[in-house]
């Protein structure tokens, strides 16, 4: 089993001045304690569920270069980008970029996107849904032609909201045959039809019987293009409050239990979140109980 953390939340004590140190040391620890993937929200606002939106939140690729250059092993990638906020030619770019400062660590994390009210509060363009996902598309169809060879393609591209008259992408990224592509969310019809034809990892969350039904689904699309399912990592977004010093929340050994039912249904690279990531003690317990057993799942 892989493990990824996302670190969705900066509201932590020191305020805007300790954001930079205090995320420089969560990200070492968690590098240091083997966690196999580090990832960020794509959002300006925070979300409902994790906070106000007057809370403090970074922009995602800014931050994962932050991250690339206080990490030297774990993968690295937005869970997930919004499609409408970059053009394609950008989100290709920018995850070459990252790929190649980081020494080959980058993911291409990206969706439909769904914030509207974010959006509408910075003034991003917030198409219908259906035209998000023909935007998708073409950024998926664009990203992988640019990726082709050394210095990508050069023909033409024609997309049904993009038109581009020469992929250039130099200097080319370092993974090989590319950055893998994360596709994040569990429409049936279109998101993991999309997972099936361009994706190299998929991410749902839920419960184990939910997550293991998106992942038949996916093995169904995959079927129906011939395509090998196996070929794509399944993650799941999870989410964990620990018990630290006696506090209230979950035991390692709950934590292992729990994520072990995921592993049974399907899952092979479980993110979460974690409460409180800023305090040193978490990152501590992490490593020493909870990562080695669900390493070992």
């Amino acid at each position: 089993m892989k493990v990824g953390l996302q670190i969705p939340s900066f509201t932590w004590p020191g305020g805007a001045e300790a954001i930079a140190p205090t995320l420089a040391r969560v990200a070492r620890d968690a590098d240091d304690a083997g966690f196999d993937s580090i990832w960020v929200m794509d959002h300006f606002f925070q979300i409902r569920g994790v906070g106000r939106p007057e809370e403090p939140m970074l922009e995602g690729w800014t931050t994962l270069g932050f991250l690339a250059a206080n990490t030297s092993r774990a993968r690295l990638g937005l869970m997930v980008g919004g499609v409408h906020y970059r053009a394609p030619g950008l989100w290709a770019k920018a995850a070459t970029t990252l790929d190649v400062l980081s020494g080959g660590r980058a993911w291409l994390g990206i969706g439909a996107a769904w914030n509207e009210d974010e959006s509408n509060g910075l003034g991003f363009p917030f198409p219908p849904l259906a035209e998000r996902f023909e935007m998708l598309e073409d950024t998926l169809r664009l990203t992988h032609e640019m990726w082709r060879g050394e210095r990508g393609s050069e023909a033409p591209f024609e997309g049904r909201h993009t038109r581009a008259g020469r992929l250039l992408n130099s200097p080319q990224a370092i993974t090989r045959p590319h950055p893998p592509v994360m596709i994040g969310g569990g429409g049936e019809r279109k998101t993991l039809r999309l997972v099936a034809q361009y994706g190299d990892g998929c991410n749902v969350f839920g419960a184990p019987a939910v997550i293991r039904h998106k992942y038949d689904v996916l093995r169904e699309h995959c079927e129906a293009i011939g395509r090998n399912p196996d070929e794509i990592e399944r993650s799941t977004l999870q989410s964990v409050r620990l018990s630290v010093g006696g506090s209230e929340g979950e035991a390692p050994a709950q934590v292992v239990d729990r994520f072990g039912e995921l592993a049974g249904a399907g899952a092979q690279h479980i993110v979460f979140g974690v409460q409180d990531v800023w305090d040193p003690r978490v990152m501590e317990v992490l490593g020493r109980d909870v990562l080695p057993g669900l390493h070992a799942l």
